[in-house]
């Protein structure tokens, strides 16, 4: 494999100005956090106890109500405009905040209703953000791009909370929310410059119903996007308890002053820098993404061992650092892996789910460790979660279980070329939403070559239901020995031509495949009809 260099991105004059703008901001963000919690608690402190937790929580509420919402929005409006609208939202917040701070009118409810709104705002901004990284640059430099966006995250990370403690005593709070909201600006400036080049379609946009049912049939029925959120639920779970449980060993066994536990979580953005700029360009050279999350995976269990053991501060400093690496390392290989096989038109739907699916997993496993530690003890859960991830990784390399991502290095999902032999139109055709409409097949094949004909189908099956179809069959003729029928059934003629617009040229080749398994000179014969069980059930009433 050949080594490509994380800075290959910058060659991307758009990338290149929303990573700069990102990193401003990204500072700015976390600098307006921890200004936001010393107001609050200066404001009340005596409520100080519930109320910095309760910002917390109020900051991650909209992330569970608003992401998938985003994520179908991200798919049927211009993420370019939407993420735009996102930046302006964030902007007007902290300006408004720093504008009541001028004027002395802050209070701790204003402080928490402004960590929601922002929380909304992150909530509808992470889908398309994640789906404009993967379509502004070239599959090629994807990896790089994913490297220097955490980079850029780690970075923000280490600078952010440093210049808000240095800066709250010289400036003050208010001060730095305005700052954070000029820096929403460059944000939204950077996507505006971009000129984005989006397919146009005739096709009507489906309801937020209809795209919610869309992304779930497409989980349902893609193998590789069920594998990218199993393996997401596995590693969040268990990573988790990094986040968890590292501060309490830093309090309870290490005796660091509350004060000092940043030092931990700075070794970790260390650990993930390093691991972005070296290890990653120069791992991906040489071994494959399966490879290289199979490493990641060893290294949580070594590091989750090393917690429930180190009790000397320097060397758990690097342990902490080596978590930076693995939660890194896995986390790169695994969201690049998702955007290789997701296609453009559901990026933004997909990208909620996997979201979605990773924040509840970190949820669930931050309070079964949490009760673990409180029942068993730190070193104990600890202990536990290295023996299960164990387990867990040896299970998934068994026959029947294996959860490769290296499925994707096969994938080709640009959009496949214009329709041909066996995507015609009737000559006679229905009025968009006017269905069910059934598009039936007719295949005479080589008994020699049956069993790979049902493989193909199968597969074929897939490629239908999860674009579009609502229901798929095949039928063998009883009167003519392997002569076979694919009935496939759409809701309306919309979605049959949503079909052929989402069509990838891997699906276009496995029916290519199909049809060439036909014998005779000709094609496959084809037929459209328009199903009319509706008229005849709105008639059953009537009496014989």
């Amino acid at each position: 494999m050949a080594r490509i260099s994380t800075w290959t991105a910058f060659r991307n004059p758009a990338f290149k100005r929303l990573w700069l703008a990102n990193l401003i901001s990204g500072s700015a963000i976390a600098a307006h956090g921890t200004a936001a919690f010393w107001v609050l608690s200066s404001l009340a402190e005596s409520e100080s106890t519930l109320l910095l937790p309760l910002m917390a929580t109020l900051s991650s509420l909209p992330s569970s109500l608003f992401t998938l919402p985003a994520g179908a929005m991200a798919d049927l409006v211009d993420r370019k405009k939407m993420l735009s609208t996102v930046n302006l939202w964030q902007a007007a917040v902290a300006i408004s905040l720093a504008v009541l701070g001028f004027l002395h009118l802050l209070n701790p409810y204003i402080i928490l209703g402004s960590a929601f709104l922002f929380g909304v705002g992150f909530a509808f901004g992470s889908p398309a953000s994640s789906a404009v990284i993967a379509e502004m640059v070239p599959a090629e430099d994807l990896p790089g791009a994913n490297n220097l966006g955490g980079l850029q995250m780690n970075i923000s990370g280490i600078l952010g909370p440093a210049l808000g403690g240095l800066l709250i005593p010289i400036v003050g709070a208010s001060l730095i929310f305005a700052f954070n909201g000029i820096a929403f600006l460059l944000v939204m400036i950077a996507i505006l410059l971009w000129k984005r080049a989006r397919p146009h379609s005739e096709l009507p946009l489906e309801s937020f119903f209809e795209s919610f049912i869309t992304a779930i049939r497409y989980v349902r029925y893609t193998p590789g996007i069920r594998i990218i959120l199993a393996r997401s639920a596995l590693f969040s779970f268990f990573v988790s308890i990094i986040s968890g449980l590292m501060p309490v060993v830093g309090l309870e066994e290490l005796h660091l002053e509350p004060a000092n536990l940043g030092f931990l979580f700075t070794s970790m953005a260390i650990g993930s820098v390093i691991c972005s700029v070296f290890l990653i360009p120069w791992a991906r050279a040489r071994f494959s993404p399966q490879r290289l999350t199979t490493y990641a995976n060893s290294s949580l269990i070594v590091v989750c061992l090393l917690m429930a053991t180190v009790r000397w501060t320097k060397m758990f400093l690097v342990v902490a650092a080596l978590a930076g690496v693995a939660w890194t390392l896995y986390s790169t290989e695994l969201w690049i892996a998702g955007q290789q096989a997701m296609p453009e038109w559901a990026r933004g739907r997909i990208n909620a789910t996997i979201i979605m699916v990773s924040q509840a997993a970190t949820a669930f496993g931050s309070l079964i460790w949490g009760l673990s530690a409180a029942s068993i003890g730190v070193v104990s859960t600890f202990l536990t979660a290295a023996g299960f991830a164990t387990i867990i990784m040896i299970i998934t390399r068994l026959p029947g279980y294996r959860l490769s991502i290296d499925f994707t290095k096969d994938l080709n999902l640009e959009p496949a070329p214009p329709a041909t032999i066996f995507l015609n139109s009737p000559s006679q055709l229905p009025e968009p939403r006017e269905g069910p409409l059934s598009l039936t097949t007719s295949f005479q094949v080589d008994p020699d070559r049956r069993q790979e004909f049902f493989g193909l189908a199968g597969r074929a099956r897939l490629i239908y239901l999860r674009n579009g179809a609502s229901s798929w069959h095949l039928k063998e003729d009883l009167a003519c020995a392997n002569a076979f029928e694919i009935e496939v059934i759409f809701p309306s003629w919309t979605h049959n031509l949503r079909k052929r617009e989402r069509m990838t040229k891997n699906e276009w080749e496995i029916l290519e495949k199909l049809y060439s398994l036909h014998l005779g000179p000709n094609p496959p014969k084809e037929y459209t009809s328009l199903r009319l069980d509706n008229e005849v059930l709105a008639r059953k009433n009537q009496v014989l």
